[in-house]
């Protein structure tokens, strides 16, 4: 009896071990994705070449001791999911124009333009003249490669606030103008917002506006000027600009290769 009891035992300590293994592994991929939603590139290495302890001083050490943590661990996007539902809820028993645009907000960084236009369109049909939404609409038609019709609401926008959103609004206006076919009008816009802005989306474009038009001397200067920017940047700034910034050196590469 005593016999056949020891393999009974040895595959219960077989199986205990094995769903240890698999917590700890499913912990330690948990630590991870945390890691590299916070950009912890340092920790996110550690973890995925460490086994044992380097999920648990990460747990300790960042996860529990961010302000975060108390909303417990969350997959990507799941935060805007909830504030969706959260939209949806408040449109369906208020019917409020500002849900409307909040929610064509979120649809519209997610890169769902066709809800995004239906959820403005809805906002301006209960208020006409909110101003952000406008812009927003006429923005989500700019991305959707219909300029045409993102051209009077940014106008109007522009028109009524010059500064509005800190000058983003007179960006989409000077890039539905090249979408155009109106090289002129844009670089004038875009003279205007680098007067007040360093923007690297604005400095850019100038640039390669300036390129066209041969003035070689100004389109370096303008690369030159978001390359050197960039180097002393924080990280944060340097994240969000990490395209223009490319986009920088390839105009430099280009002016370079120009003839005066």
């Amino acid at each position: 009896m005593q016999a056949q009891f020891i393999p009974r035992l040895s595959a219960y300590h077989g199986w205990a071990g094995t769903i240890g293994v698999l917590a700890l592994g499913i912990f330690q991929l948990w630590m991870l994705v945390d890691a590299v939603r916070r950009r912890e590139w340092l920790w996110a290495l550690i973890i995925l070449l460490g086994w044992g302890f380097a999920p648990f001083l990460y747990y300790f050490m960042v996860y529990r001791a961010a302000p975060s943590a108390t909303l417990g661990f969350e997959l990507p996007g799941a935060v805007d999911r909830r504030r969706i539902r959260e939209l949806q809820a408040q449109i369906h028993h208020l019917d409020k124009p500002h849900h409307y645009s909040q929610l064509g907000d979120i649809y519209l960084n997610q890169g769902k333009l066709d809800k995004a236009e239906a959820c403005y369109r809805a906002a301006l049909e209960r208020d006409a003249t909110d101003i952000d939404t406008r812009a927003h609409l006429g923005l989500c038609l700019l991305r959707q490669k219909r300029p045409a019709e993102a051209r009077p609401l940014l106008e109007g926008v522009v028109a009524e606030k010059p500064k509005h959103e800190y000058g983003y609004s007179l960006m989409a206006l000077a890039e539905t103008l090249t979408a155009l076919g109106e090289p002129d009008a844009a670089l004038e816009i875009w003279t205007q917002v680098t007067a007040s802005h360093s923007y690297p989306r604005a400095k850019v474009q100038l640039g390669g506006l300036y390129l066209a038009r041969n003035q070689i001397d100004l389109a370096r200067a303008e690369a030159n000027e978001v390359i050197a920017d960039d180097a002393h940047a924080p990280p944060f700034q340097r994240r969000r600009d990490r395209v223009w910034v490319r986009r920088a050196r390839a105009l430099l590469r280009k002016v370079n290769q120009a003839k005066p």
